[in-house]
Order: C-alpha cells, then structure tokens, then sequence
C-alpha cells in the first residue's frame, strides 16, 4: 500500500503501469484520476493546501481501512498540492483485489473519503477573484453508503 502526497505531477499511465505490474495473484485492477474541474472555463487555478505528516496518516487510515474491508491485494493513492491548472491531474486511486466488485468498490469508498475526509484546503482562482472550496452536502451523503 503507497501513499503519496506531492506538489509534482504524475504520468497516469506509468504509474498504473507499475501498480499493475506489481500485484500478483490480482484478479482486477481499478484506477481512477481526478482533475481540476474548470467550471465551464472560469477557473484559472486551484491551490490546495495540507499539513504534512498529518495528511499523509490520514490518507494511510483510510487505504488500511479499503484494504481490511475488501481484501485488497494492493492500494495506491497519489494526492498532489500546490498550485494545479485546470485539467491538471489532481489525484490518483488504484486499487488491486482478487475480484473486480471490491477493486471497484475499495476505489470508490477510497475516493468518497479523499473528497470529504482528507486534510486538504482548497482555494479556486478564477477572473472574479479567489474563493475557498466549501465542504458540499452531495460529498457528505456519498458517505453514508459505507
């Protein structure tokens, strides 16, 4: 299991490549990558902050916690901060299982609580100025399936 929280970006596809390489015995390999969204072109960059050293606990809490509920093989999370451009790659979950239903479901548990749980500040720089993202209730019931 790797965590990683970096300014620097990622190649999508190596690392996929190496995650999949890696997992013997897997029967299912799910990756997911999120981007900075650009609101229909009004964002011009998100800045995202965190503590170091906290982030990276939580973040390792909730891949043990994937992990121990479907028995995955292997889990991947790469989480960047800084300044991000839209379209950027943001972040990056995969996850390994012996079957592909907790592959996908270890994934998506993974990034329902990255969007609302990780310790992450972020602020989206737009023509009309800076705004702090809101923590929003759609996030919040996406957790109530797990």
């Amino acid at each position: 299991m790797r965590v990683a929280v970096q300014s620097a970006p990622f190649d999508l596809g190596a690392e996929a490549a190496r995650f999949a390489a890696a997992v013997p015995g897997a029967g299912a390999v799910v990756t997911f990558t999120g981007l900075v969204r650009d609101n229909g072109g009004a964002l011009a960059a998100m800045e995202i902050e965190h503590y170091p050293g906290m982030t990276e606990t939580a973040i390792s809490a909730m891949v043990d916690e994937a992990a121990r509920r479907w028995a995955l093989v292997d889990a991947l999370v790469i989480h960047r901060f800084g300044r991000l451009a839209a379209g950027e790659a943001i972040m990056m979950v995969a996850t390994a299982a012996t079957h592909r239903a907790a592959a996908f479901d270890a994934a998506e548990f993974l990034m329902d609580y990255l969007k609302s749980r990780a310790p992450f500040w972020k602020k989206e720089i737009g023509a009309s100025g800076t705004e702090w993202v809101a923590a929003r209730d759609a996030d919040e019931a996406a957790l109530k399936r797990w």
